[in-house]
């Protein structure tokens, strides 16, 4: 089981357990065990945390719109928390490809006021998901534990401060380009080694400013300046990505190149995201990001029931 245990007792996060599988033994690297969150240390025993998608967007390329309303996007969350979300993103601002930017207040407006209410109903972390850093210092005041921030740290030149001064976890992804430009043509020599060699680079650089190395985690963002080809060469070689020496972080949850796979963009493709799921697992890949938490958990669980990777059957009678 993952496990999410507060550091401080007087802190009113309390230990969470999260359903999740078993690492495989067959992985050549070695798979980061826990990351530390603001107040408290996100573990991995048993493999992937789920970390439930909160888009407060009216414009998300899988969601857009359907959660804009402060009432709409905490019980959307909650929900999420009760099909078995290990962490709530909460986003403010699409970064779907050729998204516009979203302006300061009102990425605030949008987001803080659902962390508020959020961080008093439930246990399970907060992440903020915003390359902006007055949005993700309000946000961990409001209660966030995480800052997710899909430029790297490198969009705003205050957000390394901000996470050194919070001692939040924070997520560094791997992007080409920016999103009104990433997709016009991702071009790579090797896709895997060199967003390994730009993630190990973030690392260095995050640490040379103060960073802890237990709050750091990675992401070779899927989709984010990649050809469909490129993310399926970084799906297949996720465990590469543990050479990094943190928790890796993967976001491929109906995106575009499942689609392309099923030969059908309009295609559902929640099936399609649970099946990438079990191959990330597999390669003890520590949190996935996720849409549509119940199926995913529910792949997870029926998975781990028929030997998952340690090949314990469940017990049914």
């Amino acid at each position: 089981m993952g496990r999410f245990t507060a550091s401080d007792p007087s802190c009113c996060l309390q230990s969470i357990t999260i359903m999740a599988q078993p690492q495989s033994q067959n992985v050549p690297e070695h798979p980061s065990g826990a990351w530390q969150l603001k107040t408290g240390r996100l573990t991995f025993e048993k493999g992937p945390v789920l970390m439930g998608i909160v888009n407060t967007t009216p414009d998300s390329f899988s969601d857009g719109g359907r959660f804009s309303n402060h009432d709409q996007a905490v019980d959307h969350a909650l929900q999420l928390v009760a099909d078995g979300a290990g962490i709530l993103d909460v986003g403010g601002e699409s970064t779907r490809p050729y998204s516009k930017t979203v302006g300061e207040q009102e990425e605030l407006d949008r987001t803080v006021p659902v962390i508020e209410r959020l961080s008093r109903r439930t246990d399970v972390p907060v992440s903020i998901d915003t390359s902006k850093a007055a949005v993700a210092e309000a946000a961990l005041a409001a209660g966030a534990q995480i800052i997710n921030d899909v430029t790297g740290l490198e969009g705003d030149p205050r957000m390394i401060d901000v996470a050194v001064a919070s001692g939040a976890g924070l997520c560094a992804m791997h992007m080409q380009g920016t999103p009104q430009t990433m997709q016009d043509n991702p071009n790579y020599q090797d896709v895997v080694a060199e967003v390994l060699d730009y993630l190990v680079a973030r690392k260095t650089e995050l640490l040379a400013r103060g960073v802890r190395a237990e709050r750091i985690c990675l992401d070779p963002g899927i989709g984010f300046g990649k050809t469909h080809a490129h993310n399926l060469q970084l799906i297949h070689n996720a465990r590469a990505f543990h050479r990094a020496g943190c928790p890796i972080l993967v976001g491929h949850s109906r995106k575009g190149f499942i689609g392309k796979i099923l030969r059908d963009k309009s295609a559902d493709r929640d099936i399609g995201t649970a099946t990438i799921l079990l191959s990330l697992a597999n390669q003890g890949i520590q949190i996935v990001r996720v849409h549509n938490v119940a199926a995913c958990q529910q792949a997870l669980g029926v998975w781990a029931a028929i030997g998952g990777l340690d090949g314990q059957l469940a017990n049914l009678d």
